[in-house]
């Protein structure tokens, strides 16, 4: 069985990990963020449904990447919740 202190540096090694992944979701969001505004630009005006559909999936990703990043900050909060109880 690990000591306390091996089991919080674990868990700090993790908690590095998930806020190393924090990053790629916010540089990530921020490139659909400028993907959008690049489409919008060159598309205005354009009333295709492909268009409409590029813009939607856009948006959902957009969205998904959000709540993948809030799930995240969840995790973290509670691994330090767990680890103050050590």
């Amino acid at each position: 069985m690990a000591s306390v202190a091996e089991l919080k540096a674990a868990i700090d090694a993790a908690i590095q990990q998930v806020s190393e992944g924090q990053a790629a979701l916010r540089a990530a969001s921020e490139k659909l963020a400028e993907a959008q505004q690049s489409l919008a630009a060159a598309l205005e005006g354009s009333g295709h449904e492909s268009v409409a559909a590029a813009h939607a999936a856009l948006s959902q990703a957009a969205m998904d990447l959000e709540e993948c990043l809030i799930a995240t900050l969840a995790a973290v909060d509670q691994a330090q919740t767990y680890v103050a109880t050590l």
